[in-house]
C-alpha cells in the first residue's frame, strides 16, 4: 500500500515507525540496543515515581506541572483571580497559555536561568521557561486587549518582538538563552497562521491561539474526544508554524527527519516523525478540557516524548550504547541520522518500559496510561540519571538546537 504523507501526521504513525527502527536492531548504524540493561531504568523510573508520588496519584505529564514551583500551582492561583464568565473562557485562556509556553520550551540550555520576583531564586531549564512565559502572559505580553491581559492575540504574536521575548526572559549577555531568535519567530507565525484561519480560532471571539478550544469541542461527540484527534488537529491546523523542513507532497511534515534505515518503498521512505513539541502540547491541552467538561478518551494513543530527558534516561542507563563512543564528545544536528535513530529508540523503547513498570505495579494502560507514567517517571528519572553522570547535569549528547525541537 502507498502511504500519503498526511499518514505521518499521527501519533499512530510516531509509534509505528519508532517500532520498525527499534526492530531493526543489531543492523543500526549508531546505537546498540542492549536489553539487558531495561531493569536498570525500569528501577530508576520505579524509584523515582515512587519518591516523588508514594501514593501513585500522579497527574499528566504537561506543561502545567511546570507552573507548579516550590509546592505553588501559579496559574490556579492567577486564574483564581479573575472572575470567568463561563468555563469556556477560562479553557481559551488556559489553551492560550499553553500554546505559547509550549511553543517557547524547547530546551533552554545548561546557562541560562530565570530570577522569580515571586521566590527571588533562579530557576533553569523547563521550568524556569515556564515561569518565564506565565510571567510575560500574567503581564499581558501577548494581549491586545488591555482589561483583559490573560490572553494571547494574533496580531500580537505576528508583531512579536526578538527584543521583547528577550526582556520576558531575561536574556543578556551573562544569561544566554540557546535558540531565543528560533522560538519568537515561531510565536510569530502562530500570530500569522492563527489570524488566517477565522474558522478555526475566532468562533468565540477575536483570533486567538485559545480559539482552538472552541474548535476542538465541535469535534467532540456527546463531549468525548479522543487525544489522538487532537494531535492531529494540531499538526494540521499549527503545520504553517514550524520552520521551513520536510514537505513531501506539498505537505509540511514539521518535526519528521529521515533515516536510512526506514525502507518503506514509497513517498514516506526513509521519514521518521516525531512531533515532540505537538505532542507535548495535545498533553497540554487535554487538561482544560477536562476542566471545561469534555472526556478525554485514548490519552494512551500519544507517544513518549522524543527529548533529551527521556532519551538520556536510556543512554544513561545503558539501555542505548553509543557504537562510536567519541560520538558522545561531538555537537550533533537535529537532522542528523544518530540524533533521529537516537530519538526514534527513545519513543519505542518507552512502550516497553512502560509495560514493565505496569507490570511491576499490577496496572494496566487504563489506571497507569504513558502520560502518567511519563510524569513519574522517566522526565525525572532522565534528569537524575544526567546528573549522576555529569557535574551540570547536561544530555549525554550534545545537539546543536534552534530552539524549536528540544
Amino acid at each position: 500500500m502507498t502511504l500519503s504523507a498526511t499518514s505521518l501526521l499521527s501519533a499512530a504513525a510516531v509509534r509505528e515507525r519508532a517500532g520498525r527502527m527499534l526492530a531493526v536492531g543489531s543492523e543500526l548504524p549508531n546505537f546498540d540496543v542492549r536489553n539487558n540493561r531495561l531493569d536498570d531504568a525500569v528501577e530508576l523510573v520505579l524509584a523515582t515515581t515512587k519518591a516523588s508520588y508514594p501514593n501513585f496519584d500522579i497527574p499528566f505529564h504537561s506543561r502545567w506541572r511546570h507552573f507548579e514551583v516550590d509546592g505553588v500551582d501559579r496559574w490556579a492561583v492567577l486564574a483564581g483571580r479573575f472572575n470567568w464568565p463561563t468555563a469556556a473562557a477560562r479553557a481559551r485562556a488556559a489553551f492560550d497559555l499553553a500554546i505559547v509556553s509550549v511553543l517557547l520550551d524547547a530546551g533552554a540550555g545548561p546557562a541560562w536561568a530565570y530570577r522569580d520576583v515571586d521566590s527571588g531564586r533562579r530557576i533553569g531549564r523547563s521550568e524556569g521557561l515556564a515561569v518565564a512565559s506565565l510571567a510575560m502572559f500574567a503581564e499581558g505580553a501577548f494581549s491586545g486587549q488591555p482589561n483583559d491581559p490573560l490572553r494571547a492575540d494574533a496580531g500580537v504574536l505576528a508583531e512579536l518582538s526578538d527584543e521583547s521575548l528577550a526582556r520576558g526572559f531575561q536574556v543578556g549577555p551573562e544569561n544566554q538563552l540557546v535558540g531565543l531568535a528560533g522560538r519568537c519567530a515561531v510565536l510569530r507565525r502562530l500570530g500569522h497562521a492563527v489570524a488566517d484561519a477565522p474558522a478555526v480560532f475566532a468562533c468565540a471571539d477575536e483570533p486567538r491561539p485559545g480559539g482552538f478550544f472552541d474548535h476542538l469541542v465541535s469535534l467532540a461527540a456527546d463531549g468525548h474526544l479522543a487525544a489522538p484527534t487532537i494531535l492531529v488537529e494540531l499538526l494540521t491546523r499549527f503545520g504553517p508554524i514550524w520552520p521551513s523542513r520536510l514537505t513531501v507532497d506539498g505537505v509540511a511534515l514539521g518535526d519528521c527527519w529521515r533515516h536510512s534505515a526506514l525502507v518503506t518503498g514509497d513517498g514516506t521512505d526513509g521519514l521518521m516523525p516525531f512531533h515532540k513539541l505537538s505532542q507535548w502540547l495535545a498533553y497540554s491541552l487535554i487538561e482544560p478540557l477536562q476542566q471545561a467538561g469534555i472526556t478525554v478518551t485514548d490519552i494512551d494513543g500519544l507517544t513518549g516524548l522524543a527529548e533529551y530527558r527521556n532519551g538520556g534516561l536510556f543512554i544513561d542507563t545503558g539501555v542505548l550504547e553509543l557504537r562510536d563512543r567519541d560520538a558522545a564528545q561531538c555537537q550533533h544536528a537535529i537532522d542528523s541520522e544518530l540524533v533521529v535513530e537516537w530519538r526514534a529508540l527513545t519513543v519505542a523503547l518507552l512502550d516497553r518500559l512502560a509495560d514493565r513498570v505496569r507490570a511491576e505495579l499490577g496496572k494496566d494502560r487504563r489506571s497507569l496510561p504513558l502520560a502518567k507514567i511519563l510524569q513519574g517517571g522517566t522526565w525525572t528519572a532522565g534528569r537524575i540519571a544526567a546528573s549522576r553522570r555529569r557535574n551540570d547535569g547536561s544530555p549525554p549528547l550534545r545537539i546543536v538546537s534552534d530552539g524549536t525541537v528540544f
